[in-house]
């Protein structure tokens, strides 16, 4: 998700992707472990996307 992407959303719809994020982070966690996936940076990709989520999240809620 682009930075522009994610400032145009508002704290509902901030909270229903970071939440949406998280989950298909378990998921590539849990295959990652059963077997190595193609592309392991996935994981770190998805990471740094919900940390963006969560710092608009709170730029959205103290504004």
């Amino acid at each position: 998700m682009k930075n522009a992407e994610i400032n145009k959303l508002g704290v509902d719809e901030l909270k229903k992707a970071i939440a949406a994020e998280q989950e298909n982070l378990t998921r590539l966690k849990l295959a990652h472990a059963i077997s190595p996936i193609e592309n392991p940076m996935r994981i770190r990709e998805t990471r740094r996307v919900i940390a963006k989520l969560e710092t608009a999240l709170t730029k959205a809620s103290n504004a």
